[in-house]
């Protein structure tokens, strides 16, 4: 009999395959352009014929589960089916709907630092206004919490939008130029959307830290330090940015007269102490930082984002 690990693993392998459709259906195309463009030109329309085909299908799907109340909220809720109805024109949200439920699903990592995002607009050429809040600006890890969880969360799920453009809370003192990021390099609506600065890995074994415990992985070529406190995960680079030394054997407690849920990471080699919830700023030094990873539950499983520069 498979043990519960063995089942998440294959539930893992599963979600990473059909991720991976895209590109290999756009392999298969690139393959049959060396007959030729009338052979190319054959294949993509063999492609559209199957997506029509099954189109046609899903509408008599939606058509029949809209008799029961919620079931196509449901559906749509599942991040492969939300692709198909997105590839065939289906989907039963408007962009303004999946923006928001993207970023409730990025928000609960935004939370645990501190910080959140806000839906300011969606225009009417297609860009999605955002702003970020809390320690979310203005701080060294917004660059990779913006590109790597709420920028790639918000493609995948509308990925017809122009642009998205993200502005700083105007209650902050100090105001950041707006980042713009273009969505022009999206190709297919049947793959997850390809971020420029990283890709989301599986990582089950997360889930096996204790609370309050302190572990070490590696993945996708990276040293990473990850920390439970309760039921939250969070995830760095093993690196200490004051001495530049690996952070193994680093010790999580409350600092004196800290609230419940409060921690710090103490550097076994220079003693520094970094704020695990506030995406690992530094306690003695605010200008040192660790470098946070964001880490989300897709399709059911603990997915870390890691650089694209360390998995190539």
């Amino acid at each position: 009999m498979a043990s519960v690990h063995d089942e998440t693993r294959s539930e893992t392998h599963e979600s990473d395959r059909w991720r991976g459709a895209g590109d290999r259906i756009e392999a298969l195309l690139d393959a049959a352009s060396a007959g030729g463009p009338v052979a190319r030109e054959r294949a993509e329309q063999l492609v559209r014929e199957v997506v029509d085909l099954y189109g046609e299908a899903l509408d008599r799907i939606l058509a029949v589960a809209a008799r029961t109340p919620g079931l196509v909220d449901e559906l749509a809720r599942d991040e492969l089916v939300s692709s198909v109805l997105l590839v065939s024109g289906l989907h039963p949200h408007d962009v303004e709907t999946r923006v928001r439920t993207a970023l409730d699903n990025v928000r609960p990592y935004l939370g645990s630092h501190g910080g959140d995002v806000e839906l300011v607009e969606v225009s009417d050429d297609g860009v999605v206004r955002l702003r970020l809040l809390g320690s979310c600006h203005g701080c060294p890890s917004s660059a990779v919490t913006l590109q790597l969880a709420v920028e790639g969360a918000v493609q995948a799920a509308a990925p017809e939008i122009t642009a998205l453009e993200v502005e700083a809370d105007p209650g902050e003192s100090a105001a950041a130029t707006p980042g713009v990021f273009s969505a022009d390099s999206l190709m297919s609506h049947v793959r997850e959307s390809e971020q420029s600065s990283g890709t989301w890995l599986s990582a089950p074994e997360f889930a096996e830290l204790a609370p309050d415990e302190v572990g070490g992985f590696e993945l996708g070529g990276l040293a990473l330090l990850v920390c439970r406190i309760g039921d939250e995960v969070f995830a760095y680079r093993d690196r200490c940015p004051a001495c530049g030394n690996s952070m193994a054997g680093a010790v999580m407690r409350r600092r004196a007269g800290g609230a419940v849920g409060d921690a710090v990471l103490r550097c076994p080699t220079c003693r520094a102490h970094y704020d695990v919830r506030r995406a690992g700023a530094g306690v003695e030094t605010p200008g040192d930082h660790l470098d946070p990873l964001p880490v989300l539950v897709r399709d059911g499983v603990l997915s870390v984002a890691v650089p694209t520069a360390v998995t190539g």
